[in-house]
């Protein structure tokens, strides 16, 4: 039979093992809560609670005269709001003349390391001298991301990133944002850095979503975005890493640069379904319903979309293969049907020139 000391001692470790559970359950919970009643980079920048803002941005201008012609009938559409310019490339002058022309486009720099076509090659701004480690034997950039962390230092990133930024600004462009070609300034946490620091010292802010991060989370083990694990001590814990980017997307904020809140760059992986006819048609319709499923389920704050908006004439297929993707992304983002969808959603459309006015009127 029980004595009563006997029972007070197994109720005490009863409540104390009720205790601990209860314990470690709030502070999941409350940990749980503080990031999803955190303030979203939107209410931080003046928008209502529960507001989505989007940019559609167009990237890769100045790669070619179709990328040019798509990213401009993108822009003159309106559902697009913003573009980055590939300062390397030959088509440049041709975007700038547009530019020039139309100085409300929110224009950046799609920072380039990489020079992926067989047949269509650029190298740096910065020479090709035979030591470089931003180029191959052929003394152009690397085809890939993976021979650009293995060769190249921080400190040649630097300086071709501020020849880019050099070179525009020559060229009649103040950027309203910095961005990169191919992910490679996120492969690297030394990369980052110098990419983060240039938009700090130049007060232009950067593409690095740093929010919620909903999208964002299932985009970071693999493809461009997963260089940016590395920032976490343990990258197989996805929190780690997203909280690891939160802070480097504080430091951003609180150094007076806008952020965003989330990033979706996958649509140029999209596969129009096999035995599909490839029409123009079925191209807008195919590219315009994802886009109206990725609206769907965005969640409140600023989230950047990446898109590659070309003609894609017979001349471009001599260039990339990937032509009918971004054929499809300019078809959809000049379809009434997507811009009907955005505006019965509610959305509201915006450009780094604007996310940029609205933090610089707030204490930094």
């Amino acid at each position: 039979m029980e004595t009563n000391q006997s029972h007070m001692i197994r109720r005490k470790a009863i409540l104390r093992k009720i205790f601990y559970v209860y314990t470690i359950s709030g502070i999941i919970f409350c940990l749980s809560l503080k990031q999803s009643c955190a303030q979203t980079y939107a209410e931080k920048s003046g928008w209502k609670k529960g507001e989505k803002v989007v940019i559609f941005h167009v990237d890769d201008a100045g790669m070619s005269y179709d990328s040019n012609v798509g990213a401009i009938k993108a822009l003159d559409y309106g559902i697009a709001t913003s573009v980055s310019i590939m300062m390397p490339c030959p088509w440049v002058p041709d975007m700038l003349k547009y530019l020039k022309k139309h100085p409300e486009i929110d224009a950046g720099l799609h920072l380039t390391f990489n020079s992926e076509w067989e047949g269509y090659r650029w190298g740096p701004l910065t020479g090709s001298v035979g030591t470089s480690g931003l180029v191959d034997q052929e003394s152009v950039f690397w085809n890939n991301v993976q021979d650009v962390i293995a060769h190249a230092s921080a400190e040649e990133i630097e300086a071709e990133l501020k020849a880019q930024l050099t070179r525009a600004r020559k060229m009649g462009l103040s950027p309203t944002h910095l961005d990169t070609h191919m992910g490679a300034l996120w492969a690297k946490p030394d990369f980052l850095e110098k990419y983060i620091q240039t938009g700090i010292r130049e007060h232009i802010p950067v593409l690095f979503a740093a929010g919620h991060g909903t999208l964002l989370r299932n985009q970071l083990r693999s493809g461009p975005l997963s260089g940016l694990q590395q920032l976490a001590k343990n990258p197989e814990n996805m929190e780690n890493v997203l909280e690891a980017i939160r802070k480097k997307g504080e430091q951003l904020w609180n150094n007076g640069l806008a952020v965003a809140d989330d990033l979706y760059l996958l649509s140029y992986d999209w596969e129009i379904p096999a035995g599909a006819i490839h029409s123009e048609e079925n191209l807008k319709k195919f590219k315009t319903e994802g886009y109206k499923r990725l609206i769907k389920d965005l969640k409140p704050g600023i989230t950047v979309v990446l898109i590659h908006c070309t003609q894609s004439s017979e001349s471009f297929r001599n260039i990339s293969d990937s032509g009918l993707t971004r054929k499809g992304d300019l078809l959809s983002m000049m379809d009434p049907e997507l811009k009907q969808f955005i505006e019965k959603e509610g959305i509201r459309l915006s450009s780094w020139r604007e996310l940029q006015q609205r933090r610089d009127a707030l204490p930094h």
